[in-house]
C-alpha cells in the first residue's frame, strides 16, 4: 500500500505535529510513504498573500492543488492519509480526491470538521454547537486565531464542505480515542466509517525510579489546558502547608504566559520554566513525582500522559475526553472533576502521604504503556482500517 501523507503544519508545534511525524516514520518502515506538507508560516510575514487571497485559498488554493496533483502523478499512491489541510492546504483537496477517485483516510486528532478551532472551545468554555453544524459561538468569540472574521470564514468553509458533500471523499475516519469516535458518530459520521485507534509510543528503556522533586505540568498556556485552575490548586496547598507545600514545575508557553508568570512570582512553591524541550524536558520528567493534566476542554487523548508513563510517573488528570481512556484511576493515576482546584489539591496531598503507592502507580503506568501503545500492533490495526478504505472505493 502506497500512502501519500497530507498535512498542513500549524504556526506553533504541538502534540499533533509530533504524532504526524511519528506516524509517517512508522509507516515508512513497512511501506512506501511520501509526504505532501503545507506550512501556515508561508502565510505570515511581509511576503504573505493578501488577506482576500488567503480567504479564497482556504477554500480553493490552486498552488496547493498543483502540489498534491504532482505528488499523486509521480508517486501513484493507493490512498491519501490526511491529517489537517487548513488553512494553506485548502478544502478543495477533498474535492480533488473525489475527482481523482482516490480514497482519503482521515486521521482525527481533534474535533474538526465539527469545530472551527478543533477544540470545541470558545470564551473559556466548551462550545459544542459545531457537533450540530452550529459554529456561531466560536464565531462570536473569535475562537480561531483570535479573529471573528477568520473564524467566520473557516466556519463558512466547513459548512460549504458539508453542504457539497466534499467530506464524502473520506472513506474512513481514524479517531485517536473512543470518546472522539462517539462524538463524531453523534455529529453524523456513520459508525461503520469511523474507527478508534490510540497513538502508539516507543518508550526508552526503563530507568530506576527515584524520589521526585516536583509535580509537573507540560502544555500550552491557555485556559483550555487548565493552567489557571492548577495555580488555584497550588494556592490552596500553600495556604495549608506554607513553605512545606510540594513543588510544582510549569513547562510551556502561550497566550497566558504573562499572567502565569505574574501569579508564580507571588507563590513560594511554584516555578515557571517556559518551554521545555530535549534534555531539559527529559530531566523534568525524570525528576517529577507525578504529571498533572488539568484540562478543561475535551482532550482528544493526551500524549503528555504517555510521556509521564515512559518515566514511570503517575498522572493526575481531569476526567475529560480521551484522558479517561489512558489514565486508569487507582491503577496508573487519579482522575478529578475538570475545573475542581480543591480536588486537585486533595489528590496531591494523597500522593504526598503515600509515596509507595505513588511509585506503584507510576510503575503500572509504564506497564500500561508497554501493553497498550505497542507500535507493531498499531500498524497492524492501521492497515486493516486503510484496507477497508480501499475496499470501499470503486476502481
Amino acid at each position: 500500500m502506497k500512502i501519500l501523507n497530507v498535512f498542513s503544519h500549524y504556526l506553533e508545534r504541538g502534540g499533533e505535529e509530533v504524532a504526524v511525524e511519528e506516524i509517517c516514520q512508522s509507516l515508512s518502515e513497512v511501506t512506501e510513504v511520501e509526504r505532501c506538507d503545507f506550512f501556515s508560516s508561508s502565510w505570515t510575514g511581509p511576503s504573505a498573500p493578501a488577506m482576500w487571497k488567503q480567504a479564497l485559498g482556504m477554500l480553493w488554493n490552486s498552488q496547493s492543488l498543483k502540489e498534491i496533483r504532482e505528488h499523486h502523478r509521480r508517486f501513484r499512491p493507493d490512498a491519501w492519509l490526511v491529517h489537517n489541510v487548513f488553512p494553506v492546504g485548502s478544502a478543495a483537496i477533498y474535492r480533488e480526491a473525489a475527482s481523482i477517485g482516490i480514497p482519503i483516510v482521515q486521521y482525527v486528532h481533534n474535533f474538526r470538521p465539527f469545530s472551527v478551532n478543533g477544540y470545541l472551545w470558545a470564551a473559556n468554555r466548551l462550545a459544542v454547537g459545531g457537533l450540530s453544524r452550529d459554529y456561531w459561538t466560536e464565531i462570536r468569540h473569535g475562537a480561531w486565531q483570535n479573529s471573528r472574521l477568520r473564524t467566520a470564514w473557516l466556519a463558512f468553509t466547513l459548512s460549504i464542505m458539508h453542504a457539497l458533500g466534499w467530506w464524502n471523499s473520506v472513506k474512513v475516519w481514524i479517531a485517536v480515542s473512543d470518546f472522539v469516535r462517539q462524538k463524531f458518530i453523534a455529529a453524523g459520521i456513520p459508525a461503520a466509517k469511523i474507527f478508534s485507534l490510540h497513538y502508539f509510543w516507543k518508550p526508552e528503556p526503563r530507568q530506576p525510579i527515584s524520589e521526585g522533586a516536583h509535580y509537573l505540568f507540560l502544555g500550552r498556556l491557555i485556559e483550555a489546558k487548565g493552567i489557571l485552575i492548577l495555580l488555584d490548586a497550588w494556592e490552596i496547598l500553600e495556604r495549608e502547608c506554607g513553605s512545606a507545600a510540594p513543588k510544582l514545575l510549569i513547562g510551556g508557553d502561550g497566550p497566558l504566559r504573562s499572567l502565569v508568570e505574574a501569579r508564580v512570582e507571588r507563590m513560594r512553591c511554584v516555578r515557571f520554566a517556559g518551554h521545555l524541550g530535549g534534555d531539559d524536558k527529559r530531566d523534568a520528567l525524570a525528576r517529577c513525582r507525578a504529571m498533572i493534566v488539568p484540562s478543561l476542554w475535551w482532550e482528544a487523548l493526551g500524549l503528555v500522559v504517555y510521556e509521564a508513563y515512559e518515566f514511570s510517573r503517575p498522572v493526575l488528570a481531569a476526567s475529560s475526553g480521551g484522558l479517561t481512556e489512558v489514565v486508569i484511576p487507582g491503577e496508573t493515576g487519579l482522575l478529578h472533576e475538570a475545573g475542581n482546584a480543591a480536588e486537585i489539591a486533595h489528590q496531591v496531598r494523597q500522593m504526598e502521604a503515600n509515596v509507595t503507592d505513588r511509585h506503584t502507580l507510576g510503575q503500572q503506568g509504564r506497564k500500561w504503556l508497554e501493553q497498550n501503545a505497542n507500535e507493531a500492533e498499531w500498524r497492524e490495526k492501521f492497515f486493516k482500517i486503510a484496507s477497508y478504505a480501499l475496499d470501499a472505493t470503486p476502481r
